[in-house]
């Protein structure tokens, strides 16, 4: 019984294990299991570092993206300003303008109904005249009459214009 074929399977496992101590597999895989776990530290360490270079990238972005935003709000801010300005510039010149035109239209106006009087004199001297030289010469003759007529006449003018 010492020969049978569980003694012998024993003897191969023994001889298994010695050949692999001797060949020296668990060092190598242990030295093969440490390489690979630095591996996966390099590759733990890189994308921690890869992760800070996105988070400060990302930051970065997110001020420029407020500054310009508020660079927006204040473009916007000062052209609702100039908006209202201009609004303000422009109803005040318009109503300069209608004052300027109501008050050349009340001068012309006011001209013309000067004008309309002179006009008015003009014309009732001249009646005036050609009625008083009418009645002075149906009633007055001669030389007197003349004088007395252009006198009249003169003086008419010069009073009623």
């Amino acid at each position: 019984m010492i020969m049978d074929a569980t003694f012998w399977a024993l003897i191969g496992l023994i001889l298994f294990f010695a050949l692999i101590a001797y060949v020296k597999v668990p060092g190598k895989i242990g030295s093969a299991l440490d390489s690979r776990a630095d591996s996966i530290r390099k590759d733990l360490e890189e994308a921690r570092r890869m992760r800070e270079e996105a988070q400060a990238l990302l930051s970065e972005y997110q001020r420029k993206r407020h500054a310009a935003e508020a660079e927006a709000e204040a473009i916007i801010a000062e052209a609702n300003t100039e908006a209202e300005r201009l609004t303000l510039e422009t109803n005040q010149a318009l109503e300069e303008m209608m004052a300027r035109r109501s008050k050349a239209a009340e001068e012309k106006i006011a001209q013309a109904e000067t004008q309309a009087i002179a006009e008015v004199r003009a014309k009732a001297a001249d009646v005036a005249v050609a009625a008083a030289e009418q009645i002075l010469s149906a009633k007055v003759k001669d030389k007197v009459a003349d004088d007395i007529l252009s006198k009249s006449i003169a003086q008419v003018k010069e009073r009623l214009n």
